[in-house]
Parts: C-alpha cells; structure tokens; sequence
C-alpha cells in the first residue's frame, strides 16, 4: 500500500497499515513437458482471500476494512524439476498471474465506508516444492509468492476510508498441496 498525498494533510485519519487476511485456494493442474527438467504449466484456480486495512483514527479510536475477494487466477509458470533421488524430486518454479476479482466492488454506488478494489490483476510469481512418488500418484507441497503489478485500488476521493490510499497491490503467499495421477 501506497499512501496519498491527501494522507498528509487528513484530519481524522492518523495511521493506515495494512495485515494479512486469510484465504483459500482451489484448481486443477495442467502440465506440459518441455523437456527432461523443464515443465510449463497451467493451473487455474478459485482464489478466497480477505485484504485487511487497520485505521487508527484521532483520539486512538480504530476502525478497519475488510475487503473480500474472490479470484478467478489463470497462472501461467515454468518449472525446473531436479533429477529424482530414491523417490523425490526438487523443483523451482516462475511466471505470471491474470487475476479476475469476481466480488471486486469497484462500481458500487453505495460504499461510503469502503474501500473499491478492480476487478483484474497481474502477478509475477515464484516459488518451489518437492515432488514425492508414490505407486500410484505423486504428491507435491509447494510454496508460492505473487507480487501484483497493477494497482488494484479504485480510487474515489469522495469516500474517507479511499482517499488516503494511492496504490494497493496484492501480495500472496500460497502453499499447495498437489496430487497427480
């Protein structure tokens, strides 16, 4: 989060810190190879997550603003698998994320004590897991970090709570746990 140059000069509002929300995440994977350690992937998902904004008010009264968000994410990432040793196998992986916020609240009209999000989001990602085979799947734990790139802040200065922002970006942390058959 970025703060505003109206942040500067608020009366009422004396600090803005962002906290993480919870979330929960949900897809399908589709792989290709690309070679012996190189994969490209393709794993859409359903995304629930909550951005928590914590106000401190004047005369130390608080107030905060959850914003729920409901993703459609199309990532798009390649990964560089290690050789197996016995039955395991490391990896790392890198690409870019199109987000659709399908709860995004950008258009309301009646949000006097909101903060509007858009609806659409780029990410770069990395991350890395472990592959582990088993006789008749594969499990994988894998750890994720999505950086936005856009703003995601709809900016109305007529509401208290949004004109003190300038830029809010996204920020994730994901672990999955993958299956494959």
């Amino acid at each position: 989060m970025k703060h505003s140059q109206q942040f500067n000069y608020h009366d009422s509002i004396n600090v803005l810190n962002s906290s993480y929300g919870p979330g929960f995440n949900l897809g399908i994977i589709s792989n290709l190879k690309l070679g012996k350690y190189f994969d490209l992937r393709f794993t859409p998902a359903l995304s629930f997550a909550e951005k928590n904004l914590d106000y401190r008010l004047i005369e130390d009264q608080t107030a905060k603003r959850t914003i729920e968000s409901i993703y459609l994410n199309f990532p798009l990432t390649v990964r560089y698998k290690s050789d197996p040793v016995q039955d395991m196998r490391v990896y790392v992986l890198g690409g870019v994320k199109y987000g659709l916020d399908l709860a995004s609240n950008a258009e309301a009209r009646k949000a006097d004590s909101q903060v509007k999000v858009g609806r659409h989001n780029i990410s770069a990602e990395f991350g890395g897991g472990l592959q582990f085979f088993f006789p008749l799947f594969i499990f994988s734990p894998e750890i994720k970090i999505s950086h936005g790139l856009l703003n995601v802040h709809a900016r109305d200065r007529n509401l208290q709570y949004s004109n003190v922002i300038d830029k809010l970006f996204t920020r994730t942390i994901l672990i999955s746990l993958h299956f494959e058959g």
